[in-house]
């Protein structure tokens, strides 16, 4: 059990030395973390009205904020998705659907072609 408990101290050790060690890490977690701060500030300071006219808690607040964050991470990612199949040459579900329309289209054409073709014949 000892020797356990000792591997786990050097290994939470080297880790906390690899990163106290990395200053670029450490600058970027405190520029989040006054970015974040001011983030939460705004949002508490602000007033907001919901749909009754009365004040948001700020934890209705923050539950608000999460939810708009949420969106627009979605939107990101969806944004993201669609590059990388343009980048790497993967159809998307639309693009099928909208060739499978057209396929369609062009049979009934051919369709209508050789109808008219028989017809003449006759």
């Amino acid at each position: 059990m000892k020797t356990k408990t000792i591997l786990e101290l050097l290994t939470l050790t080297s880790s906390v030395y690899v990163l106290a060690r990395d200053t670029n890490f450490l600058d970027k977690i405190s520029a989040f973390t006054e970015k974040g701060k001011d983030e939460i500030n705004k949002i508490a300071s602000d007033s907001q009205i919901d749909e009754n006219g009365n004040e948001l808690d700020l934890a209705d607040k923050i539950i608000l904020k999460t939810n708009e964050l949420k969106e627009e991470l979605h939107d990101k990612i969806e944004e993201l998705v669609v590059k990388l199949y343009k980048k790497i040459n993967v159809a998307h579900l639309d693009e099928i659907k909208a060739l499978n329309e057209k396929i369609d289209k062009l049979d009934a054409n051919v369709a209508l072609l050789e109808a008219k073709q028989n017809k003449m014949k006759a």
